[in-house]
């Protein structure tokens, strides 16, 4: 599957974004991850195509909202409440032929399709 995300930008702190990301088919499971510099790649928020629930990073909780638009193939990245610490590359990510389970819908390295990410600057 292709991945193509959008929506970052530079904003100051206590502001807002909205990152999108566009599947090219249906998946099972859609998540975002980030990556500061010099860092390893983390889990930000997930969520399955067949049912509501949602998952997020603790970073994020409160802050960042994920959502889909099941029509358009298109999941969402709404972030609130902005703070430098979320600077980062943000990436969109899906499975594929076979779902995650539900164990590893945190880990990065159960992921097999990536977007080629987009930046989020988050000024003090």
């Amino acid at each position: 599957v292709q991945l193509q995300a959008s929506g970052g930008g530079l904003v100051q702190a206590g502001g807002s974004l909205r990152l999108s990301c566009v599947a090219s088919r249906r998946t099972f499971t859609m998540g975002w991850f980030r990556q500061a510099p010099g860092e390893e790649r983390e889990f930000v928020a997930a969520f399955r195509w067949s049912g509501d629930v949602t998952y997020y990073a603790d970073s994020v909780k409160g802050r960042f909202t994920i959502s889909r638009d099941s029509a358009k193939n298109t999941m969402y990245l709404q972030m609130v409440s902005l703070r430098p610490e979320d600077t980062a590359l943000y990436y969109c990510a899906s499975d594929d032929r076979s779902r995650i389970i539900l164990s590893s819908i945190r880990r990065a390295d159960a992921y097999v399709s990536w977007g080629q990410g987009t930046q989020v600057t988050v000024s003090s």
